[in-house]
C-alpha cells in the first residue's frame, strides 16, 4: 500500500480539503483486496513528516476500516532533514510507523543548493538523532551521486560519514537527466555538463565495495541494507506485486491493471468532492507487458527474475532473447535454479541488459 503525499508549496490552508479528499478516495477504492496480505505501508512524496499526526491517524483509521491491516510489519514515512520535529516523530511512532526514510541527498552544501534542497549537513545529523531518540530502529538514508561538481573525494567523504552513523538501510541513486526538467534544459543548452559514464561507473563500483566492507548487503541496484533490513515495500514493486495507491499523482497496480491519479491538487479535490475516482490513466497489463516488466524490474534485484513467472505464451521468446544476448552480456548474468540474475558487476549495466532482453 502506497500513500503518495503530492508536493505543492504554500497550500497549508488546503490541508483539510486535501485530507478530506484523500479519505474519500480510500473509501471509494474499488480494488478487491480481501485475498491480499497487506504487510507494508509507505507514506511518501512532499514532506509528510510535517503533517499533523491527527491527519495521519485519521488516514490510518480509514484504511483499517476499508482493508485488513493486521499483517502490516513495515510502515514507512519519508522526512527531509530539518523537517521532522521530534514531537512529530514520536507521535508517528505511537501510531505504528516504524521506519523512517530521510532524504539526505548530499552533505556538501554547494551540491545541496544545486539540487534545490533547503537543508544543510547539520540538519541531517539532528534529524537522525531525533529519530533514534523517538524510537526508530529502522532508518534509511537517500543519497545521490553523479552530481555535476561532485568529486569522488566528496562522495567518499559523504558515504563514510553516513556509514559511521550506522543506519539500517542506505539508498544511493545516480542523478539522471529527465526530460521536461530544468536540469534537462540546462544540460541541453550546454550550461551544465553531466559526469561521463566512466566517472559514474567509478563512483558506483566504489560504492558497492565500501558498502560490502561495512556490512551492507546489496539487494537491489541502488539499495543496501543490514541483514534482513531490506525495504519490503520496494521489493513488492520490483517483484510486480499488486499495491494500492492514494493521493495526487499516485500510481497503483491491482494485479491486472496499472493506474495513475491526476497530478493537479485542485482537480484531485474536485473529482473526489464529486465522488469520482481521480484517475488520469488506467490500462491493462497484457502478457507481453507483464513479461517485459518482469525483466525490467526483476533484473534490479539480487534474487533476479523467477523465470517460472514469465507468462507461458512468452517464455520461449525470453529464452531466445537470453541466447541472442549471450555474447554481449553473458559475462554479467547467470541462470541457476530457474532464476536469471545479474552478477555484482552486472548491476552497473542493468538498464542496458534489460532493454536488450525485453521481447518485441
Amino acid at each position: 500500500m502506497y500513500c503518495d503525499f503530492y508536493s505543492v508549496a504554500d497550500r497549508d490552508s488546503d490541508m483539510p480539503a486535501f485530507f478530506g479528499a484523500l479519505l474519500k478516495e480510500i473509501e471509494l477504492c474499488e480494488i478487491h483486496a480481501s485475498d491480499w496480505t497487506i504487510d507494508t505501508i509507505f507514506i511518501g512524496g512532499g514532506t509528510p513528516s510535517l503533517i499533523n499526526p491527527k491527519h495521519i491517524e485519521k488516514m490510518i483509521q480509514t484504511l483499517d476500516n476499508k482493508f485488513d491491516l493486521s499483517h502490516v510489519t513495515e510502515f514507512t514515512i519519508e522526512a527531509n532533514p530539518g523537517e521532522a520535529p521530534i514531537e512529530r516523530l514520536k507521535a508517528f511512532r505511537e501510531l505504528g510507523i516504524n521506519r523512517l526514510s530521510i532524504g539526505v541527498q548530499s552533505l556538501e552544501l554547494n551540491l545541496l543548493q544545486f539540487l534545490t534542497r533547503i537543508h544543510g549537513p547539520e540538519e541531517v545529523f539532528t534529524t537522525f538523532d531525533a529519530a533514534r531518540k523517538a524510537g526508530y530502529d529502522n532508518i534509511n538514508f537517500d543519497l545521490i551521486f553523479n552530481i555535476p561538481g561532485q568529486t569522488l573525494d566528496i562522495w567518499k567523504r559523504d558515504l563514510h560519514t553516513i556509514i559511521d552513523l550506522n543506519p539500517e538501510h542506505i539508498s544511493c541513486y545516480s542523478l539522471t537527466v529527465e526530460e521536461n526538467t530544468q536540469l534537462f534544459q540546462y544540460v541541453n543548452r550546454g550550461l551544465i555538463t553531466m559526469p561521463c559514464d566512466d566517472q559514474s561507473s567509478e563512483y558506483y563500483q566504489w560504492t558497492q565495495f565500501i558498502m560490502g566492507e561495512n556490512g551492507y548487503e546489496q539487494y537491489e541496484i541502488s539499495n543496501w541494507s543490514k541483514s534482513k533490513r531490506e525495504c519490503r515495500h520496494n521489493l513488492h514493486y520490483w517483484e510486480i506485486d499488486p499495491y494500492m495507491a492514494f493521493g495526487p499523482s499516485a500510481h497503483g497496480f491491482d494485479g491486472q491493471h496499472r493506474f495513475s491519479n491526476i497530478r493537479n491538487l485542485d482537480g484531485y479535490i474536485k473529482k473526489l468532492n464529486e465522488r469520482e475516482l481521480p484517475r488520469q490513466d488506467h490500462y491493462k497489463l497484457f502478457d507481453k507487458d507483464r513479461t517485459n516488466e518482469i525483466i525490467g524490474f526483476g533484473l534490479r534485484i539480487r534474487d533476479g527474475i523467477n523465470l517460472s513467472n514469465i507468462p507461458p505464451s512468452h517464455i520461449d521468446a525470453v529464452y531466445h532473447s537470453i541466447k541472442q544476448n549471450q555474447s554481449k552480456w553473458g559475462d554479467f548474468y547467470i541462470i541457476e535454479n530457474n532464476r536469471l540474475k545479474l552478477t555484482p558487476t552486472g548491476f552497473a549495466f542493468a538498464d542496458g541488459i534489460a532493454v536488450d532482453l525485453m521481447i518485441e
